[in-house]
């Protein structure tokens, strides 16, 4: 507990006090956000704000891991290196596309197949590498299976394993890419999610196979590591969102939004809750499945659904405010994951009474 505590307050220091001399640099160098000519209108008043504020993010979470298992005396686990390097890997993709944007001053960075390309490339090395590592009681920080509350039913084998693995880190990195359209929104929801999994990670600690063997316990690697991962990301978004908060002084860019993505999705993976995080991670899900259904509607019909997607930007277009907005979507967060904390502790709850 002692190494959660410490990852997450030295993290939200670095980020408090971090993000302000990254305001500064950003702004100095001209690294401002461009604006979309065809979004709401609110929009333009926002354009010369910082942004690529997740390099931030990044460098607190790594920062704040390393000090918090230096000090406390804790081995780094491959388990937690592996999410902070999906971690680090995606965020290096966001801050490529970022950085062209702002280079060729435009609202488009990377092609859309190039940065999948380089989410795909990051994504198939981590899903490769958590199949790896055993301990002294043969865990690996992943097996080649589905899981939802821990793993089930059979094998699926190491190819398709790596394929569903990459698709789940782009699918989850775009959904917070998405939802990173109004100040502070993304980085609240990811707070409420990481938190979750902080909780999900120690309540696998303290029912620890290795420990307590019986059917309810929890085939997890390393799960007091993956809860300071877990702390260490929470603690750099609460800091970082101290500024984000509307009216953003900065704004996190793909660097923050595909990294963000990134550590949630490792941590899902390795904590073996991979369905699991459709539901404490159900706002991205809706934003995202918003998008597709715009398109797929024009495409189909010409016609669209909302007034404007992401769905954020609909109620925008509505006539509602920011902050309304983003306060409202953060307690629609915070439902999912409590209905997603709820079903892991009902499922821990049934497996204790059927022994």
């Amino acid at each position: 507990m002692k190494t959660i505590i410490v990852a997450a307050g030295v993290a939200m220091v670095l980020a408090l006090f971090g993000t302000p001399l990254a305001i500064r640099v950003f702004r100095r160098r001209g690294y401002g956000q461009l604006i979309r000519e065809e979004g709401p209108a609110a929009h333009a008043t926002k354009r010369g704000t910082p942004t690529m504020g997740g390099t931030v993010i990044v460098i607190a979470t790594l920062a704040g891991y390393a000090v918090a298992n230096i000090v406390t005396r804790q081995p780094m686990s491959p388990s937690g290196l592996l999410v902070l390097g999906l971690m680090a890997g995606l965020g290096l993709v966001g801050f490529i596309d970022d950085f062209i944007k702002i280079y060729r001053q435009t609202s488009l960075g990377l092609r859309s197949g190039a940065k999948l390309a380089g989410q795909a490339v990051v994504g198939a090395i981590f899903a490769v590498e958590v199949l790896k590592y055993p301990d002294g009681y043969a865990l690996t920080p992943a097996d080649p299976q589905l899981s939802l509350f821990r793993d089930f039913g059979p094998t699926i084998g190491v190819l398709p394993f790596v394929l569903w693995i990459v698709l789940m880190i782009a699918g989850t990195s775009n959904a917070v890419n998405l939802t990173d359209g109004l100040d502070g929104l993304a980085t609240g929801a990811a707070i409420l999610v990481l938190a979750a999994y902080v909780l999900i990670a120690n309540w696998q600690l303290r029912n620890d196979c290795t420990i307590y063997l019986t059917s309810s316990c929890y085939t997890v690697r390393d799960p007091q590591d993956l809860a300071v991962v877990a702390a260490a990301a929470l603690g750099a978004c609460f800091g970082f969102l101290w500024w984000n908060a509307p009216p953003a002084k900065i704004f996190m860019g793909d660097t923050g939004s595909l990294a963000l993505g990134g550590v949630l999705a490792g941590l899902a993976v390795c904590t073996r809750t991979q369905l699991l995080l459709v539901v404490l991670g159900g706002l991205f899900v809706i934003i995202a499945l918003s998008v597709i259904l715009q398109v797929v509607s024009f495409k189909l019909t010409g016609k669209r659904v909302f007034r404007m997607a992401p769905l954020q930007h609909h109620f925008e277009l509505l006539g509602w405010a920011e902050t309304t907005i983003v306060i409202r979507f953060w307690l629609v967060a915070g439902l999912f994951v409590g209905l997603g904390l709820g079903l892991f502790y009902i499922q821990w709850l049934s497996a204790q009474g059927a022994v």
